[in-house]
């Protein structure tokens, strides 16, 4: 072959990967601060794709829902809700973030023409009638791990591998109480609510549910080259509130010395005022009844699999609601009925084998709930002691 021929083809051939690499959209990944409003606690984020010819930038966002649907309320609460992808202009999604103050910053990512191709192909697809709908799960199925799957699948799933074997420790339950920290019956609920299955460490795959644990493990991922994923990282609007709570251990016995602080204040206070400890029983025992009635629906008659078999049920007894006519009845200066002794040394038992389980994880599974069995169990305790004779005698 003439060597004048072999440049003109190997000229040619350079030109056309050029002409392809350029036709190829840009992508990117955004990623939104959390807000103050509680659902805006975890985050957000969605995928960017710049068209290369007309140059406008359209938000790829999974974090839609409609509210109209049928029966959403009930789906809510039983944990079966259904989500959907829009595609809207990216200024346009990013009015409501401005707005509030929260930050956003977006990754560029280096992938193959053909890989960005595949991805902004198979985003707009989606985006059409019914196709954008999935089933929502909060931590395996959100719109931060939506983002993450587009991205896996147009790699030709060569991110998975990098995430899937490496861990921080995280659990679902920590990510989730510090992230609700800053709303104290956010982070109650979700403490109080989750059982053992959110306290298994996370790999970081599984860490990516939390939109800016995600964007820490793009900075460390590799594309099909061996080169760094992130290729450029941009602030598109500054952080103007308050910061992502930062990692912090938990510890228990600020809890247990409450625990027992109330304990002996209880014992004391009901040697010469038992009608006095009724009175404040009787709301504890109240929040418990409802408390662990809510515990059992969310194990037993719903979709969040989180909360299933949660060791919290031996602390928030909804035995507790038969002792709720016993404080009303000592209040009264009347005698409780026969059952209120039985059923008030059973739910300190109880208490106190919540604290017994921790040691039996492999009957029970591991649950992170020393606080509350610090906190409730000495209470529960008390509770027994004072009522242990019939109050109406002294």
């Amino acid at each position: 072959m003439p060597k004048s021929l072999y440049r003109w083809l190997l000229a040619s051939l350079l030109l056309l990967c050029s002409l392809s690499a350029l036709a190829a959209p840009r992508v990117g990944v955004a990623t939104m601060a959390p807000g103050e409003i509680f659902f805006e606690r975890f985050g957000h984020n969605a995928i960017v794709v710049v068209d290369p010819q007309s140059g406008a930038a359209t938000s790829y966002n999974f974090g839609f829902f409609d509210p109209s649907e049928s029966d959403f309320i009930g789906n809510f609460v039983k944990g079966v809700m259904q989500y959907y992808l829009v595609a809207l202009p990216l200024e346009q999604d990013l009015a409501q973030y401005r707005e509030s103050g929260r930050g956003v910053r977006v990754q560029w990512l280096d992938l193959a023409p053909e890989e960005a191709q595949r991805l902004a192909d198979a985003l707009a697809a989606r985006t059409q009638i019914n196709e954008g709908r999935y089933r929502y799960d909060y931590f395996t199925s959100n719109c931060s791990t939506q983002v993450r799957d587009a991205l896996d699948t147009a790699m030709g799933g060569r991110l998975q591998p990098q995430l899937a074997g490496r861990s921080r420790g995280n659990t679902f339950r920590s990510e989730s109480v510090r992230l609700a920290s800053p709303a104290t019956w956010m982070w109650l609920g979700f403490d109080l609510g989750l059982g053992p299955n959110a306290d298994k460490p996370m790999s970081r795959w599984e860490e990516a549910f939390v939109p800016m644990r995600l964007a820490d493990s793009l900075r460390e991922a590799r594309n099909g080259a061996g080169r760094p994923l992130v290729q450029s990282e941009v602030e598109l609007l500054p952080h103007l509130i308050g910061a992502e709570p930062a990692e912090a251990p938990r510890r228990w016995t600020p809890w247990l010395v409450a625990g027992l602080a109330i304990a002996v204040a209880l014992v004391v206070l009901g040697r010469r005022h038992p009608r006095a400890v009724a009175a404040l029983a009787l709301p504890l025992w109240l929040l418990c009844t409802v408390g662990g009635g809510l515990l059992i629906f969310l194990w037993g008659f719903s979709e969040h699999w989180a909360a299933w078999r949660n060791h919290n049920l031996l602390l928030l007894n909804p035995l507790c609601l038969l002792l709720i006519p016993g404080a009303i009845a000592v209040l009264r200066r009347r005698k409780p009925a026969p059952y209120f002794k039985p059923v008030l040394i059973a739910v300190a038992v109880l208490g106190l084998f919540a604290w017994f389980v921790q040691w039996l994880p492999f009957a029970f599974g591991y649950q992170y709930n020393q606080t509350w069995i610090a906190l409730l169990a000495p209470i529960h305790l008390a509770l027994a002691y004072v009522f242990k004779r019939p109050p109406h005698v002294r």
